[in-house]
């Protein structure tokens, strides 16, 4: 969203206007669904946090201080979710398994591929992907965390950084470890 639209969308919102907050669930809905979804491998926990964060928006917006980032701030609040949903289960996150189906019946695989591969590639796929998912799974929460913002909520480093609420550097430690540790558990064998 350009930071012209952004301002003049918080500002809808900030007046209780709901066009304000639909143009923001629009812009960001997707990315923090899909960002739900990775953490949590669960649709309905996705739109349940969805939903939470959203909430928290309209509780909270009064506090966004303009002269930060929204998309930072924004995301903060769904690692905050996220975080506390898992302490007060007292679980670990689950990566999205790319085997299985989700919750309406359909092959998770089957939906994120192109129509009609060969069934071999299909099925080095569905490898692949069970392979990443016990990856990821084998990280730290933070670390995984990082590097789902990174690569699936699209945030510079910096954004990670302040959304994490650590120093920059430790943002692109932990990252780069973490990617470093999938590369050797996912490189073929020699």
């Amino acid at each position: 969203m350009e930071p012209d639209a952004l301002q003049a969308n918080i500002r809808l919102a900030r007046a209780g206007r709901p066009e304000g907050y639909q143009a923001l669930l629009a812009a960001y809905g997707a990315r923090l669904y899909g960002y739900f979804l990775r953490v949590t491998g669960n649709s309905h926990d996705a739109e349940d946090l969805l939903g939470e964060v959203m909430l928290r928006l309209v509780r909270t917006l009064h506090k966004y201080d303009e002269r930060g980032r929204f998309e930072p701030w924004l995301f903060r609040i769904a690692a905050n979710l996220i975080r506390d949903r898992f302490r007060r289960r007292k679980v670990a996150p689950v990566p999205l398994s790319l085997s299985g189906k989700t919750d309406g019946g359909i092959e998770v695989l089957e939906t994120l591929q192109a129509p009609s591969p060969p069934a071999d590639a299909r099925l080095l796929a569905k490898e692949a992907g069970e392979q990443l998912a016990e990856a990821l799974a084998s990280l730290d929460e933070t670390t995984r965390n990082m590097i789902v913002l990174r690569h699936f909520g699209e945030m510079s480093f910096a954004e990670i950084a302040k959304t994490m609420n650590c120093p920059l550097g430790t943002a692109l430690a932990k990252v780069h470890r973490g990617l470093r540790a999938l590369r050797g558990k996912l490189a073929p064998p020699d």
